[in-house]
């Protein structure tokens, strides 16, 4: 048997996995306005968090500023509002960004975010090739199951391998992309589902960015995933080993990958949202801290645990770090972490391991006919796929054959009785207010120069990157910056 650190990297991506160094903890946070959210980030690290994972409200993540009319009873409802580089500063004050490894998930406006982290950094007299972090950048699952996209999958894929292009010169420690099976599992996929779309998704990067020119064996290295824990705790551990195995064989048999760095699946993991429940929600603390042990056991390299108050609000500071303990337990308690890959040689998971890569190659052979990932979205295959999963996991909870505690049975009439988090509609409208005055208060003929650049750029093949970098220094904004790339790319709308 192959040892952990070995091609084709099912039993670790590292000789020592935990040995040497732990996983990086984060708890995923934003809400309300940055000032808010950069209490919450400090609160975590004085907690113990090893690594940030920001969240933005929807107006962010589809390109529109806080004081748009599009924005209006959005801002700050599930993640944090930035439109400005005032609002990046103020997410990120008294954090050495040099120091702390910043995960963003963002997607359709994942460069502008990119750029205005640079420049803030910057404005704090540090470099961006001492960046380190992972922005989400994967706008083909927002295709197939998340939702929020802007423009049409050609000009995204651009952008996309723009930032792969860019950093590989510019901010050389940053993950340039996170290639994510977490939202298809949470829109109902299978596990094999999970890790077959998902590594579909990641063949169409690679070939988008050699299409480009680009040399996988340089931006292979900077390529990382995120994956889903679910509830079935062997098949999940048997997941993450057949998503190494298979990553491994993709990168160096199709793409002629040799570089060993640019074959390893590196993966951020987060425990099952959608599968808290909010009846009896402490039961969800049981959940997670299953889930978290099968990421840990799977060789994650990073993981947040969900809290339990998730399926009715926000996490309240309490409550994320109960999360944040089920973690640190695991790590510190469980000795779990002495033992790189301990199942591995189990005739149950290696059985499991080799069943999903199977059913996994099975799903990428389909696609692979239909003309890849972007060609089956656009069909709507991958999405009916999911769709057709998730309605007969429903019969399963319905019909009792799946037992969902609390829910299907074991119910109880007591009612739940918690804290939750509320966000403060004052503060809300102040961020729609302070945006707007930042608009008056800039150079604006330098503005309407740098946004014009943008525009006539999006229309050529140079790297949009510089270009976007230099809006954000002259402080446009994201939605600004967003409707400069709407003029040239249009906006996607879903035709099947």
């Amino acid at each position: 048997m192959k040892k952990p650190g070995e091609f084709p990297f099912t039993r670790g991506v590292y000789s020592d996995m935990y040995r040497k160094r732990l996983w990086t903890m984060r708890q995923y946070s934003g809400f309300t306005t940055a000032e808010e959210s950069n209490q919450r980030y400090r609160f975590l690290l004085d907690q113990g968090v090893t690594g940030l994972s920001v969240a933005f409200d929807l107006p962010t993540q589809i390109g529109y500023d806080s004081d748009h009319a599009m924005a209006e009873g959005e801002v700050g409802r599930v993640g944090v509002p930035i439109s400005t580089t005032k609002d990046i500063a103020t997410l990120f004050k008294d954090i050495p960004l040099d120091q702390v490894s910043t995960s963003m998930t963002i997607n359709a406006t994942a460069a502008i975010m990119l750029s205005l982290y640079i420049v803030n950094a910057e404005r704090q007299g540090i470099s961006a090739d001492k960046l380190r972090g992972t922005i989400q950048n994967d706008i083909l699952k927002e295709y197939v199951a998340r939702g929020t996209y802007i423009f049409p999958p050609g000009p995204s894929m651009r952008l996309v391998t723009d930032v792969f292009d860019f950093c590989a010169t510019h901010v050389p420690n940053w993950n340039t992309i996170s290639i994510s099976g977490y939202h298809i599992r949470e829109a109902g996929s299978t596990a094999a589902q999970e890790l077959a779309f998902t590594l579909a998704n990641g063949i169409a990067y690679v070939q988008a960015a050699i299409d480009c020119g680009l040399d996988p064996n340089i931006f292979g290295a900077r390529l990382s995933f995120f994956f889903n824990a679910h509830n079935d705790f062997l098949t999940e551990i048997a997941k993450f080993r057949a998503a190494r195995r298979m990553w491994a064989v993709i990168m160096k048999e199709r793409f002629g990958v040799t570089n060993q760095k640019a074959q390893l699946c590196r993966f951020h993991t987060q425990t099952g949202g959608s599968t808290l429940t909010a009846k009896q929600i402490d039961n969800n603390i049981i959940r997670t801290t299953v889930q978290a042990m099968s990421a840990i056991l799977g060789g994650t390299q990073s993981l947040h645990t969900n809290s339990k108050d998730e399926a009715l609000a926000l996490p309240t500071d309490e409550t994320a770090r109960i999360a944040l303990r089920t973690q640190q337990i695991i790590a510190h308690e469980s000795g779990i972490p002495h033992h790189p890959d301990p199942f591995g040689g189990s005739y149950v998971v290696e059985a499991l391991t080799d069943e999903l890569e199977d059913e996994a190659l099975a799903l990428i052979a389909t696609i692979d006919q239909m003309g890849g990932s972007v060609k089956a979205i656009e069909k709507g295959w991958m999405q009916n796929e999911i769709s057709r999963s998730a309605y007969e996991y429903q019969k399963t909870v319905d019909s009792q054959e799946t037992i969902v505690v609390g829910i299907n049975k074991f119910k109880s009439d007591e009612k739940t009785e918690t804290d939750l988090l509320t966000i403060n509609t004052e503060q809300v409208e102040q961020q729609r207010s302070a945006v707007s005055l930042f608009k008056k208060s800039r150079d604006n003929m330098m503005v309407v120069t740098k946004l014009d650049a943008l525009t006539k750029a999006a229309g050529t093949s140079d790297n949009l990157m510089p270009f976007i970098i230099q809006c954000v220094q002259v402080d446009c904004t994201l939605g600004e910056i967003a409707d400069a790339l709407r003029i040239n790319f249009g906006e996607h709308s879903d035709t099947f």
